[in-house]
């Protein structure tokens, strides 16, 4: 099989479908910030003030992993911004690597989701754990597959990232995506879509190879391949890389 999928890497076929796909199923990789709203020290560090996120971590006790209304540290907010000196000076104050923002994702998922390869770098360097998940069990791996970033995946796979990390089965719908476990699981693994006051699309629990066939993402298939990952893996339907690529119209 894996002999089968290195042949879908020198295959071009992307289309309107896959890219529908791509867009329905990739999150927005930022926050939506309003600076107005944010605490001094939170927008500091949002705007890469040093100086100033310097002189109040210097003033104030516990400011660190302080939280803004929406739940986000400001480490969460600088990597967003892709302020890596700010990033690099949290750290220094030993702010929270694994903090968690109110989707639960970590500094580290942000900085992959928005492609702040520096943040990413730093972050990695100074222990940030590649494997922690977010409330739907992506890690920084499976977001780096879904922006298509062949760079940061390797950083990721070099700071050993579960290779294998299986994510939830999620809905996807007009009013956002929740995820479901056990009965209801399989109950809406048959589930196509469903139209009424909204759109329901049935999300299957993937890999980091499945999800990067399925979105006809064929250097990020070649990297996992090279890193010896597992071909063999099935989705929650039941399904191989190889059949998703076949789905995508490869033929060998």
């Amino acid at each position: 099989m894996k002999k089968r999928l290195a042949n879908f890497v020198s295959w071009v076929g992307f289309s309107a479908r896959q890219r529908e796909r791509r867009v329905c199923e990739k999150p927005v990789p930022g926050y939506r910030v309003h600076k107005s709203e944010l605490k001094e020290f939170h927008r500091a560090a949002y705007l890469g003030a040093s100086c100033t996120v310097e002189d109040l971590l210097s003033r104030k006790k516990n400011v660190v992993d302080g939280r803004d209304r929406k739940n986000r540290t400001a480490l969460h907010l600088a990597c967003t911004s892709g302020q890596s000196s700010v990033v690099a000076l949290l750290i220094q104050w030993k702010c929270d690597l694994g903090a968690r923002d109110e989707e639960g994702k970590t500094a580290l998922i942000k900085a992959v989701q928005c492609r702040k390869e520096l943040c990413v770098t730093v972050l990695l360097e100074h222990g940030a754990d590649p494997n922690l998940v977010d409330d739907r069990q992506n890690t920084a791996l499976h977001y780096a597959v879904l922006a298509e970033d062949t760079s940061i995946a390797a950083k990721l796979l070099r700071y050993k990232a579960n290779i294998e990390a299986i994510n939830k089965a999620c809905v996807v719908c007009r009013g956002g995506p929740f995820s479901v476990g056990g009965v209801f699981s399989s109950l809406l693994s048959s589930l196509v879509t469903f139209t009424y006051s909204g759109t329901y699309v049935a999300s299957p629990w993937r890999s980091a190879l499945t999800l990067a066939v399925y979105h006809d993402s064929p250097d990020i298939v070649k990297l996992l391949l090279e890193k010896r990952v597992n071909a063999d893996s099935l989705d929650s339907h039941g399904r191989t890389a190889e059949e998703y690529a076949y789905c995508n119209g490869f033929e060998q």
